[in-house]
């Protein structure tokens, strides 16, 4: 079944199956796929699916319809096509997806246990570690300053001292890897006794030749990109999904979260992120 993940600046909004034959898409409301915006016509574009194929046509829109970067009249969409209406954007994702395909996808971004580097891994870990103490460090700072009324500068000052330590754990981590062995962290997580505060994410890759494909992040430690190019590990922990740094092929060329390096620090996950790792973009989204 092909779906359509509707965006605006990256934030993804909604996701359409395509079941029927026919959708509109413009601003008007008895439009299948409605784009409240003043650049989107009453009736923007239409798709039409037959048997397995989808084409798009502009419906004399006013400011027109985009295919991937260019001006069309009528297309046939491929899995991974990107429409521009206005200032929205909808990725057309084909989700026949062979498993031979899917299986190709996670050789191509996901990094066996046995191609990792135990050095690197292992001090990305312990940047987690720092991170999740660091995090909690400033929660518990931040209830502390609430339940005593401290006014804002004391506050502040008191969730500064709460992060001295994680930092100075930090350095010493830098100095002296810790040897380890990852067998144990790849181990798939069992849903059914998972704690259910934490619920399970997806990621979504958004860009390339793999657009519209996901991978569950059931793993304690998940290992992404490319080797010699840019890598990345997304870390599972009771308090969240970490993403950190683990190495490149650049220095200092760190993986993008919204738009933003995450630098030598691991950075909490929140629900519609956007990573960019090892040149392709792939949406955050809890399950």
């Amino acid at each position: 079944m092909a779906r359509l993940i509707l965006s605006l600046d990256n934030q993804v909004l909604a996701e359409y199956n395509m079941t029927k034959e026919r959708y509109t898409i413009g601003r008007l409301p008895d439009n299948d796929v409605r784009v409240d915006n003043p650049a989107v016509s009453g009736h923007h574009s239409l798709i039409i699916n037959i048997l397995n194929d989808s084409f798009l046509e502009d419906l004399n829109s006013t400011n027109g319809t985009y295919v991937n970067g260019k001006l069309i009249k009528k297309h046939a969409l491929q899995n991974g096509d990107v429409i521009t209406i206005g200032h929205h954007q909808l990725r057309f994702a084909d989700q026949q997806i062979t498993e031979a395909d899917q299986d190709e996808f996670e050789k191509t971004m996901v990094i066996p246990s046995g191609q990792q580097n135990a050095a690197q891994l292992a001090l990305a870990e312990k940047a987690a570690d720092v991170a999740v103490s660091a995090d909690a460090a400033a929660d518990a700072a931040s209830d502390a300053a609430a339940a005593v009324r401290l006014d804002p500068e004391e506050a502040a000052a008191l969730v500064d001292e709460q992060k001295k330590e994680p930092a100075v754990a930090s350095a010493a981590v830098a100095s002296v890897p810790e040897p380890a062995t990852h067998t144990e962290t790849a181990v798939g997580v069992d849903r059914s006794s998972a704690p259910n505060a934490l619920p399970f994410a997806k990621l979504q890759v958004l860009s390339g030749a793999f657009a519209g494909r996901e991978l569950e992040l059931i793993k304690a430690l998940t290992t992404l990109g490319r080797p010699g190019v840019q890598v990345a590990a997304i870390t599972r922990r009771a308090e969240g999904y970490y993403i950190v740094h683990v190495e490149s092929g650049k220095e200092d060329d760190y993986p993008l979260v919204n738009g933003q390096p995450i630098g030598a620090q691991a950075r909490k996950l929140a629900d519609n992120d956007v990573v960019q790792l090892a040149g392709v973009k792939m949406g955050f989204f809890l399950s």
